[in-house]
């Protein structure tokens, strides 16, 4: 094994490790945002130094570094953005992990001797500093503060046309939520039976991330989820993080405590990362394509898209 995928290996699992830690504690770190003593802001996700926001996995290492620290601020940056800016990092402070994914094309000779191009996927680290850790930069970074929440009625409408501007099948009634994919709906408890109007379109966001999966949406395959545990943890945990990401994008808080019907999902979600130590990243990554794609279906899309 070559140098480069030795500590492409090693990132997957300091990463990893870092989330089974907290797993293995009961505590999604994911939510641990919402569970913060900080919330009196709006949560969001973390953003770069230019407002654009982070996305996949880059939410949860942010996330979870800035609630461990402290930082009030979400707003992150490279040690050379910030030169650029005419500020420094202050002396001995250190720096949180992200990571960048993509791909290069190689040419190979095949067996015929013709020539073939294979992508080859890389994971590149790279380190960013919170604004908190960063002294002389510009007036209009170190006056930002958290957005205010907006108004409860005015959050639940953005989210009651958020989901219905998605063109989903929503039908209410009985006592569980779930996604059928034979008949393409989402099933819903009724609004009513929810404790609030909040946990109502948590629990839906993660449904409307399930949603997302047949072939002529985002196209994720659910074949073996009745079937496979590992399979069905996986796209659980893809529903869960979708529904995170959301949640931050429409300012509703997400579910802390998980339901009745995916308490059990912990233990396999700890299998399925223990074994596999690329699974979280990939999660991340298609939660990612969900939410990008259920912002897509807005009529506004063009201005909140998220970035790559």
């Amino acid at each position: 094994m070559s140098r480069t995928e030795n500590q492409r290996g090693d990132l997957y699992t300091r990463i990893t490790d870092k989330i089974i830690e907290d797993l293995a504690k009961g505590v999604r770190p994911w939510m641990k945002p919402w569970n913060a003593a900080n919330t009196a802001g709006r949560i969001t996700r973390p953003l770069r130094y230019n407002g654009q926001p982070y996305s996949g996995v880059n939410v949860l290492l942010l996330w979870s570094e800035g609630i461990a620290r402290g930082y009030t601020s979400s707003t992150w940056m490279t040690f050379k953005q910030s030169l650029e800016l005419g500020a420094a990092v202050r002396k001995g402070e250190t720096g949180t992990t992200v990571v960048f994914a993509s791909r290069f094309t190689k040419s190979e000779t095949d067996g015929n001797g013709g020539e073939v191009e294979r992508e080859i996927p890389f994971l590149k680290a790279y380190s960013v500093f919170n604004i908190e850790q960063i002294d002389g930069l510009p007036d209009h970074y170190n006056h930002q503060r958290p957005a205010p929440v907006p108004d409860p009625v005015q959050r639940i409408e953005h989210a009651d046309w958020f989901f219905r501007n998605t063109g989903a099948s929503i039908r209410h009634g009985g006592n569980q939520a779930f996604f059928s994919p034979a008949a393409d709906l989402i099933q819903m408890p009724l609004f009513e039976s929810f404790k609030d109007a909040a946990s109502y379109y948590a629990t839906l966001s993660h449904e409307v991330t399930h949603w997302t999966a047949p072939d002529h949406r985002v196209g994720r395959d659910l074949s073996r989820y009745a079937k496979d545990k590992s399979e069905r943890a996986r796209e659980e945990l893809i529903a869960e993080l979708g529904s995170c990401f959301l949640c931050a994008d429409l300012g509703i808080v997400p579910e802390l405590d998980p339901r009745p019907d995916h308490a059990s999902y912990l233990d396999s979600w700890l299998k399925v990362l223990t074994d596999d130590r690329r699974a979280i990243f990939q999660a991340a990554a298609h939660a990612q394509r969900a939410v990008t794609f259920l912002h897509s279906l807005q009529p506004d899309s063009a201005d909140e898209r998220l970035a790559a």
